[in-house]
């Protein structure tokens, strides 16, 4: 028969757990190896599955957070008026990534600097507008005479 530590050196050569976590395998399977191996393999299976479902669970979130973001940025809307009139009108997100490319590049960052002290100079000023989503959809009620009657 082999020896209780050639048992351990299996699991550990086989599926690279560490010597206490063999040993409590095959004490748990009362010394049979291939016991031990399948509990094991069971154990590291629903490990895997648990921790796959939490990364999956916590993409989607991020994915839905990010396109609820974007969706919001679209209905904001970013004007830049001369008194009454409006000179330009640019999405929210827009102006976003404008804001993270100036503060990528220290050349863009000075422009915008320059192009908002020149904008207030001369009376220029911004205007966030939201957009109100006001859609409904259009709900119709058949009448009784236009159901097909079997």
């Amino acid at each position: 028969m082999t020896s209780e530590l050639e048992k351990i050196d299996l699991l550990r050569a086989r599926l690279g757990v560490s010597y206490k976590e063999a040993k409590e395998a095959i004490d748990a399977a009362d010394g049979d190896v291939v016991q031990a191996l399948i509990s094991l393999e069971e154990k590291s299976r629903h490990w895997n599955e648990k921790l796959h479902g939490k990364i999956h669970g916590k993409g989607n979130e991020v994915v839905g957070q990010l396109k609820a973001l974007l969706d919001k940025g679209q209905k904001t809307k970013i004007k830049i008026k001369k008194e009454d009139d409006t000179v330009a009108e640019i999405p929210a997100t827009v102006g976003a990534l404008g804001v993270l490319g100036a503060m990528a590049s220290t050349p863009i960052l000075i422009v915008g600097a320059l192009g908002t002290i020149a904008g207030l100079a001369n009376n220029y000023r911004l205007e966030f507008d939201k957009q109100k989503d006001d859609w409904e959809p259009e709900i119709v009620v058949p009448q009784e005479e236009d159901i097909p009657k079997h």
